[in-house]
């Protein structure tokens, strides 16, 4: 494949949030950068859009463990167009997607106006998603089809019955249902906003609204209930979830919003035959990244647009503090030039 390189000329200005840290405390502002503070990679892009996720409000918690160096750049993903490329994958003027691969903790992120990046940490823009809506399913959707890949790479079909989605009014939930819903899965969301959230729920594609999952005691068995959970919460709920996993069933373990901790037992594993499946989106394949985003660019795109809400840079860090602590439903997307 031939690619191309543009002169880049004088050094470019452009603007960032950035991480600060020192004797265990952090800061966040929007600083002026110019192309000698670009991380390393053989491909430039001119970001267009970043979006706020959970980790993203974890990372720039106020004295979070999370950022590996300072001064960073925040933000787990983001959208654009290459504007200069030493790689044979991509070439000037190619709409991109990037999640995970350390963004944001180990490197700078996508919260700026213009960023390097290796080309093995792309992809295309698939062809029927625009940038805006790409960055709306970001990390999270992303995410949310890695999940349904692999329960319906385990055999999971529609006919077995009904699939959980917990921390449903989250970003990972609200995709997730979007998604499942049409795959042809009858889809159960769980959500503390149960009231709150049940319209736009139900628009999404869930067939039935409950409330959060009860902490599970006793044996770590209950009535069989789900063909299938994709759980971003953790903890006493995912313990939940599998003791009411059907025969066969799979969960998909993808976040831990309420914990680390699974208190559960062996039993779903060994009476029922249930399969916990963890979802990594940082470090996953380039095929079954290829997989996701082919399934999530077939999102209804007026039912993704209803649940987007774009913010600028100066307003990231505060979103983000918001979407941790479950202020926020559906996507928030990041105009870095708003």
């Amino acid at each position: 494949m031939v690619y191309e390189e543009v002169n880049s000329g004088s050094r470019r200005e452009f603007r960032a949030v950035r991480i600060h840290g020192g004797d265990g405390s952090t800061r966040l502002s929007v600083d002026e950068l110019t192309d000698d503070d670009l991380p390393s990679g053989d491909v430039e892009v001119d970001v267009l859009y970043s979006d706020l996720n959970f980790k993203d409000g974890k990372v720039m918690e106020a004295g979070s463990s999370l950022p590996q160096c300072f001064p960073i750049v925040p933000g787990i993903d983001f959208v654009g167009t290459v504007t200069r490329s030493s790689s044979p994958l991509f070439a000037v003027g190619d709409g991109v997607v990037a999640n995970g691969f350390g963004l944001g903790t180990d490197r700078d992120g996508g919260l700026t106006q213009r960023t390097r990046v290796p080309g093995t940490f792309l992809l295309a823009l698939p062809s029927r998603l625009d940038h805006r809506r790409a960055a709306a399913i970001g990390t999270a959707g992303y995410t949310a089809g890695l999940a349904v890949e692999a329960i319906l790479g385990a055999g999971v079909r529609p006919s077995n019955g009904p699939v959980l989605v917990t921390g449903a009014g989250g970003g990972v939930g609200t995709l997730a249902i979007a998604v499942l819903a049409q795959a042809g899965f009858d889809v159960v969301a769980s959500t503390g906003r149960a009231d709150q959230l049940r319209d736009s729920l139900l628009r999404l594609g869930a067939c039935e609204i409950i409330d959060r999952l009860p902490a599970e005691a006793g044996d770590g068995l209950a009535t069989p209930s789900w063909s299938a959970v994709v759980d971003s919460v953790g903890s006493t709920t995912l313990a939940s979830a599998l003791a009411a996993t059907r025969y066969g069933g799979v969960v998909a373990a993808v976040g831990l919003a309420q914990g680390i901790d699974l208190p559960t037992t062996v039993l779903p594993f060994i009476l029922r035959g249930v399969s916990l499946v963890g979802i990594d989106s940082v470090y996953a394949s380039e095929y079954r990244r290829r997989r996701a985003w082919d399934r999530l660019a077939n999102v209804d795109h007026e039912l993704l647009d209803s649940i987007t809400s774009v913010v600028g840079l100066e307003d990231a860090a505060r979103v983000s503090q918001d979407v941790v602590a479950g202020r926020v439903h559906g996507r928030v997307v990041v105009d870095v030039h708003k």
